[in-house]
């Protein structure tokens, strides 16, 4: 029998600098923060929240996007793994801010495009990460 399941739970990306990943995702999406290591974390704490590798947890509503500093490598959508990640937005209207927003922040994207089923807006992250944004039609 297949498993049932109704959503992602959570999804981690790996990141090179865990500061600037975190300035970035901070100030394009602005997402609360869910799990991160307190600074002045006892060990307890720190044996608890090893699970962040020294990185944070975002809250997105329903779901949970993590970063994850691993120091090395390159994001590739042409190697086995990941492809891109693409957050939904409820209008065009939507999505039409949002490039204005990353417009404001100096973060190089594509131009709107209607595919047929959706309109997206596809942009990088600063390890090269593929994000797009992404409304159905």
């Amino acid at each position: 029998m297949p498993i049932t399941t109704s959503a992602v739970a959570h999804l981690r990306l790996t990141v090179t600098d865990i500061a600037t990943s975190r300035r970035f995702y901070d100030s394009v999406f602005g997402w609360p923060v869910f799990a991160e290591l307190p600074k002045n974390a006892d060990d307890k704490t720190r044996e608890q929240l090893s699970f962040l590798f020294g990185g944070v947890i975002y809250n997105i509503g329903d779901n949970l996007i993590g970063l994850r500093p691993t120091g090395t490598g390159a994001f590739d959508e042409d190697r086995v793994g990941l492809d891109h990640l693409s957050f939904s937005l409820p209008s065009l209207d939507d999505l039409e801010q949002a490039a204005a927003h990353l417009d404001e922040l100096g973060i190089p994207h594509e131009p709107i495009k209607d595919v047929g089923v959706a309109y997206i807006m596809e942009f990088r992250d600063p390890d090269n990460i593929a994000l797009e944004l992404s409304v159905r039609k």
